[in-house]
């Protein structure tokens, strides 16, 4: 079992090439513990020196990357976009109307979530509570866009539609952590909102 690198092997100088890599090593490890905190607890979970000590970084290295607790929230929503995009990537949605290969990637996201609601609380969040600048909304409808098929220089109608149905999503999880909604009618909800959003994709 490879032991936990300490601050005094990470401060040790290094190649360029191996130094960036180890970098990006560190922060991934620092974004995973922030993720399995909250996954646990919340947000509140998401205590700097308690994700620092399960990372295995200085709290000083941990704010060099993460200057604040919400700029992690932040890379913790980015890393769970990433594996969202690669999902679709690998097994894009296969229906005919766009408005349904919409609402398929937004089910995928939320069935993705709600395996770790804790997390996803503490992710939805952060969106709504922030004043940290995320490019969650920009990186969604992208999605969005080019799972309907209007990825390529899509106009500012359509873009600005296909925001308002992420919207319309972020605004149904809140409904669904509290209790409130079930995934049935959710993508119900959604179905109908991105099929009049979407009608002319």
């Amino acid at each position: 079992m490879t032991a936990e690198p300490t601050e005094a092997t990470e401060e040790r100088p290094a190649p360029a090439g191996a130094r960036s890599r180890s970098q990006v090593q560190r922060r991934r490890r620092i974004v995973q513990a922030a993720a399995a905190l909250a996954s646990r607890g919340g947000i509140e979970a998401m205590q700097m020196r308690t994700v620092a000590e399960r990372a295995g970084v200085a709290l000083g290295t941990l704010y060099r990357y993460f200057p604040s607790k919400m700029d992690l929230v932040v890379a913790v929503v980015s890393e769970e976009l990433d594996l969202l995009e690669g999902s679709i990537e690998r097994r894009p949605p296969h229906t005919a109307a766009p408005a349904d290969r919409a609402v398929d990637v937004l089910m995928r996201a939320t069935r993705g979530l709600m395996r770790e609601p804790e997390l996803a609380e503490a992710l939805i969040r952060s969106l709504l509570l922030s004043d940290v600048k995320t490019d969650f909304g920009d990186r969604m409808t992208g999605l969005l866009l080019r799972a309907a098929g209007a990825a390529e220089a899509p106009d500012d109608d359509r873009r600005t539609l296909t925001r308002a149905l992420t919207s319309v999503w972020i605004m149904e999880m809140m409904e669904m952590l509290r209790g409130h909604a079930t995934a049935e009618q959710i993508q119900t909800r959604l179905e109908v909102a991105a099929a009049r959003l979407l009608t002319d994709f």
